[in-house]
Formats: structure tokens, C-alpha cells, sequence
């Protein structure tokens, strides 16, 4: 008989959540591992970029207070560091976090009975190191690994920006969906100059309609099946007849 676990089960030591608490270990935990992932290294230190919308995605047994109150719980306490400062943009005020691992006080591995997924290994100074800590929550670790391949964080910015430019609009560009599209389109190998035409492109064509002009969104120009035709539309066709290439005639040839 099944014993109810169906999917990815969540791991995390009873040591931190007799440390941190019940929420705050499961939400370092997942940090933790998408803080191993990440290719956001400023001042030596690997960042992590979400918004709250994001992290609400991601632990949907939680609503987005729960998870504010959790995250202000581990900054106060120290366990997390949090900023804004390196956005880009000023007016992007979308958090940036990372763990203040000194805070967290790791027990050896005698004491933790070698619970699964944790070692305890001895530096060669003498020291210890950090135990590594358990695979993250996932709802499907495939579709998961997807998604941080490639994060174009700046280019999504630009994109985004102008968008609202050329339409007059106000999207968001630290909405989850318009970036996981944009990423995704930049990930297959256009660039930020294909999509800005597809943008002008569409924009002339629908922006003067009352009707189409609605359609000047993220979810349908960045669509994958919307995009590839409209970046063609753009595209000027050539032609495959040669130009005809003028010549002379040398008539002093075979003179005397």
C-alpha cells in the first residue's frame, strides 16, 4: 500500500527547524539549493533573484503573507541577507537573497545519527565544513532545471522596458510569466534585437487597431508558437535572380 508520498518528498534536519523554526527551515532549505544553482555572484557571494510572486509559485502552501512574514522572521534573526541594490534599474525594487551561513550553527555528523543527505567532512586545516544539505522541493525537478538555465536577467529588463516604450503600457519586469517567456526565447538563441523587431513589427501593424491593439502583450508576441512567425513576417524576402551585371564589348581585339 502506498504510503501517501506520491511526488518529491520535503528533507530538512529537525536540528534547524529546532534552530530557525518549522517554515523558516523548509523556505532556508530550498534557498540553500537554489543558492547552489545560481550564477549571481556579487562581492564573492552566490544572490538569488525572486519576487514575491515567484516564491508564492514556488511554495504554493503558502500564502504570500506567510511567506513576507517568513523571510522578515530569518532577515531580522540573521539566517538572511536581502537587497535590492543590485538591480539595474533603481525603480526595481525586487529582492535579492542569500544565507548568512555563519549564523547557522551545523552539528556534526555523530549528532545528526548521519541523518540521509547530510555529511560532516574535516577540511584539511582542521576545520569543519558544512554539511551539505538535502535535495530542494520540487514539483518536477525536470520542468525545475528548465527554468534556471540561462536567466537573462538584464536582457528581460530591456525587453520589457520597450515593450511599454513602443505600446504606452505598464508590464511588469519582474512578472513571472513575462520573463519566464522572454528567457525562454533568448535561451533557443535569439537575441534582444530579434525580439525588439518582433515588437516594432507588431506594434505598427496592431497598434492603430482599436481591437488588435490588445493583443500587444507578453503572452502573445514571446509565445513560442507566435514568435518564430512574427519575427519572419519582419523579414524581408530575398531575391534568388542574380542582377543583371553590366559588360563592355572590346572591339580592338583581333585588329592589326
Amino acid at each position: 500500500m502506498n504510503l501517501l508520498i506520491n511526488e518529491a518528498p520535503l528533507l530538512i534536519l529537525p536540528s534547524l527547524v529546532k534552530q530557525v523554526g518549522l517554515n523558516e527551515a523548509v523556505f532556508l532549505q530550498q534557498l540553500h539549493f537554489r543558492s547552489l544553482v545560481s550564477r549571481h555572484v556579487f562581492e564573492g557571494e552566490k544572490w538569488v533573484y525572486k519576487t514575491y510572486e515567484d516564491w508564492e509559485e514556488e511554495f504554493g502552501f503558502w500564502s504570500r503573507t506567510t511567506i513576507r512574514r517568513i523571510i522578515g522572521n530569518l532577515e531580522a534573526q540573521g539566517y538572511v541577507i536581502s537587497t535590492s541594490r543590485h538591480n539595474k534599474i533603481k525603480a526595481d525594487q525586487t529582492k535579492w537573497y542569500r544565507i548568512n551561513y555563519s549564523a547557522i550553527d551545523f552539528v556534526s555528523a555523530e549528532e545528526q545519527n548521519h541523518c540521509p543527505g547530510q555529511t560532516a567532512a574535516t577540511a584539511h586545516d582542521g576545520q569543519k565544513e558544512l554539511p551539505e544539505l538535502n535535495k530542494p522541493i520540487s514539483k518536477e525537478l525536470k520542468n525545475f532545471k528548465k527554468e534556471i538555465v540561462g536567466l537573462h536577467h538584464d536582457e528581460i529588463v530591456t525587453v520589457v522596458e520597450y515593450l511599454n516604450l513602443k505600446t504606452g503600457k505598464q508590464f511588469k519586469t519582474n512578472a513571472s510569466s513575462t520573463r519566464r517567456l522572454v528567457n525562454a526565447r533568448l535561451n533557443e538563441g535569439y537575441s534582444v534585437e530579434d525580439i525588439k523587431r518582433v515588437i516594432d513589427s507588431k506594434t505598427t501593424e496592431w497598434l492603430p487597431d482599436q481591437k488588435f491593439r490588445n493583443y500587444l502583450r507578453p503572452s502573445t508576441l514571446f509565445n513560442a508558437s507566435n514568435f518564430e512567425n512574427y519575427l519572419n513576417e519582419g523579414e524581408p524576402v530575398k531575391s534568388q535572380v542574380q542582377p543583371f551585371q553590366p559588360f563592355e564589348l572590346d572591339f580592338t581585339k583581333g585588329e592589326e
